[in-house]
């Protein structure tokens, strides 16, 4: 496809996108990064497309099914403002930081989930950027995101604990322990 043939179809249903998007989401820059996404998963995947006539059905299922994926992940892990919910989090004081070393950090890494522990690794000790992790893991990028966050909360908490309790063990390696 040439960059011609995208800006055409671009032009040709982008209005028409971006109004079905905002229906969905209410939110104008929700609506556009979801305008995006469709042209973007359609520039990956335009050979699926056989029949020009089908552009616009194909256009408007992708995006409400990327619509429906991002209201499954908002479901599973919330945003939360941190100032909302510090209460919850727990405390970690420059004293107990000084108390942890490289081996308790790194036992309490080889503790969290391997969902979580992968991102976790390339991003911090390859220090590979959220599209390598992407790339490497073959996830989407929002995904690496996500574990990334979930895995930093998950490590935090085994610190946490470690620090308030020196003389508690971790789980041991290969045990299954539930994050949730």
């Amino acid at each position: 496809m040439t960059e011609r043939e995208f800006e055409e179809v671009v032009t040709a249903h982008y209005s028409g996108l971006y109004w079905f998007a905002l229906s969905l989401t209410r939110q104008e820059n929700e609506a556009r990064d979801l305008t995006q996404q469709t042209f973007y998963i359609w520039a990956c995947k335009h050979a699926q497309v056989r029949e020009p006539a089908k552009l616009r059905s194909w256009l408007i299922t992708t995006l409400h099914r990327e619509f429906l994926g991002r209201k499954r992940r908002e479901a599973r892990f919330p945003h939360f403002e941190v100032s909302a919910v510090e209460h919850e989090l727990p405390a970690v004081t420059p004293e107990i930081v000084d108390r942890l070393d490289s081996k308790t950090v790194m036992d309490a890494l080889l503790n969290v989930d391997e969902l979580f522990r992968a991102p976790l690794m390339l991003f911090y000790f390859e220090g590979y950027s959220y599209k390598q992790i992407a790339e490497a893991l073959n996830v989407p990028r929002g995904t690496v995101m996500s574990r990334l966050a979930r895995g930093k909360e998950i490590l935090r908490c085994l610190l946490a604990d470690k620090a308030l309790d020196p003389t508690s063990m971790f789980p041991p390696l290969g045990g299954e322990t539930k994050h949730d």
